[in-house]
């Protein structure tokens, strides 16, 4: 990794909802797609920055996008909240602890910690097997600052986003002029204020037809156009969308992320 001081690369690990797309035992016109836009991992990225590679979420196709990816070394990982599909693969970081036995910080609001550590008991609380993930689980509740496992002067300065997936309280994340909201369908005003002036948003839009928890496509694109950031990319989508198509009819300035789709924005 290149280190560049006032810039930051983004890569989009997943931009599926819970499913994936194909969905299993679906012969849909999606699922049955020549186009790779249409397949979709689940929801996650990447960012690398000041010397750092950080994930946000962990979800249980973590390994095969780290492979597609190359990652070699994450020195933290940042969750939005703690469905299984963001959080399914975090058993998946050992590998990141076989050369550096420092322990990985992962950040997330405390109702998230809270069921992490009900959900991974053997990680986070019984250290009965060896052979677990090296995890150390951070509450966070305002701004914080990340920094490097191998090298502690480098460093990036994080702000969560509060958002609500439902009735959910969840966490969405910027950095620098970047910022990540996956699985919302309510920003409250307070939010849009840190928002401001970005360059990049990755913002969930989960299909054309609304849904109780999630942002259909015309509710993400009040939103972004609220927001107002340079360029927009959806994620979270379902098998209702056809990358080609939907793609074709968003605004200006907003597009369907994919997966592998990579950007830089400034820090």
């Amino acid at each position: 990794m290149t280190r560049n001081e006032d810039r930051i690369r983004v890569t989009l690990l997943g931009t599926g909802t819970s499913t994936g797309v194909p969905v299993i035992g679906c012969a849909c016109p999606v699922c049955t797609s020549e186009d790779p836009r249409d397949e979709r991992t689940r929801s996650a990225c990447v960012f690398e920055t000041q010397g750092l590679r950080i994930l946000i979420d962990i979800g249980p196709d973590f390994r095969r996008q780290a492979l597609r990816e190359d990652i070699r070394h994450i020195d933290a990982v940042l969750f939005t909240h703690h469905h299984f599909d963001h959080v399914g693969g975090i058993d998946d970081l050992r590998p990141f602890l076989f050369k550096n036995r420092r322990p990985v910080p992962c950040y997330a609001r405390c109702n998230t910690v809270e069921v992490l550590q009900k959900m991974f008991t053997y990680i986070f609380e019984d250290g009965s097997y060896p052979g677990v993930p090296n995890l150390v689980l951070q509450a966070v509740d305002g701004p914080f600052t990340v920094t490097g496992r191998s090298d502690s002067s480098c460093s990036v300065s994080v702000i969560p986003i509060d958002a609500y997936h439902g009735s959910l309280p969840l966490f969405g994340y910027r950095i620098g002029k970047f910022a990540y909201l996956t699985d919302t369908n309510r920003i409250p005003e307070e939010s849009f204020d840190l928002l401001q002036d970005l360059d990049v948003l990755v913002l969930d839009a989960l299909r054309e037809e609304g849904h109780p928890t999630h942002f259909s496509f015309d509710e993400a694109v009040r939103a972004a156009q609220r927001i107002g950031a340079r360029q927009t990319y959806f994620t979270h989508m379902t098998h209702s969308t056809l990358h080609a198509d939907a793609d074709a009819r968003l605004p200006e300035g907003i597009r369907l992320g994919y997966d592998g789709l990579a950007f830089e924005t400034g820090l």
